[in-house]
């Protein structure tokens, strides 16, 4: 108990923040992380599939796949924070070169999420068996420099860029 007290009063130990590869550019990447390295403090990114959205299932210009998340109404709370047009193309972009590496395009991305040192841990869903052998997977997937220019250059711009107001969020807390 003691120790535990101890641990408390030394400060922050995690910061939890959403980082995907379609919240890849702004206050995660380029400010927080880099504040909490300093400072000793691990990261626990939440929705590192963008809610489903980089496992490809959901395409550009059609609807929902029945079953999904993005198909009920009651389960799509955060889709105007990761669903769009120009972020379902730029997903379809990065199959291929998933592919091309070898790996799934959940893979792909629970790496990408997972190749920096900050990580201490990325919060998946699964609602099959396979989907968490799937996301384990991921671990320990090393990143090459030319796959990570290939998956900036596919992604372009179409992904958020700036800070949006979670859902269920008051106003001054704020997610990517």
């Amino acid at each position: 108990m003691a120790a535990r007290r101890r641990d408390a009063r030394r400060g922050a130990a995690a910061d939890q923040d959403r980082t995907d590869l379609t919240a890849r550019i702004g206050p995660p990447e380029a400010e927080v992380f880099p504040l909490s390295a300093a400072n000793g403090i691990s990261q626990i990114v939440w929705s590192p599939l963008a809610q489903g959205v980089l496992t490809g299932k959901y395409k550009p210009g059609r609807p929902a796949p029945q079953g999904s998340r993005f198909a009920s109404d009651t389960m799509a709370v955060s889709k105007d924070l990761v669903y769009s047009g120009a972020t379902l193309e730029a997903v379809q972009r990065l199959a291929p070169i998933a592919e091309e590496a070898g790996m799934s395009l959940p893979t792909l991305a629970l790496a990408w999420v997972l190749r920096r040192g900050e990580v201490a841990s990325a919060i998946t869903g699964a609602s099959r068996p396979e989907q968490v052998h799937a996301n384990a997977a991921a671990s320990g997937v090393e990143l090459s420099d030319d796959l990570l220019t290939a998956v900036d250059q596919a992604l372009g711009d179409a992904p958020v860029t700036g800070p949006v107001l979670a859902p269920g969020a008051d106003a001054g807390i704020k997610h990517r």
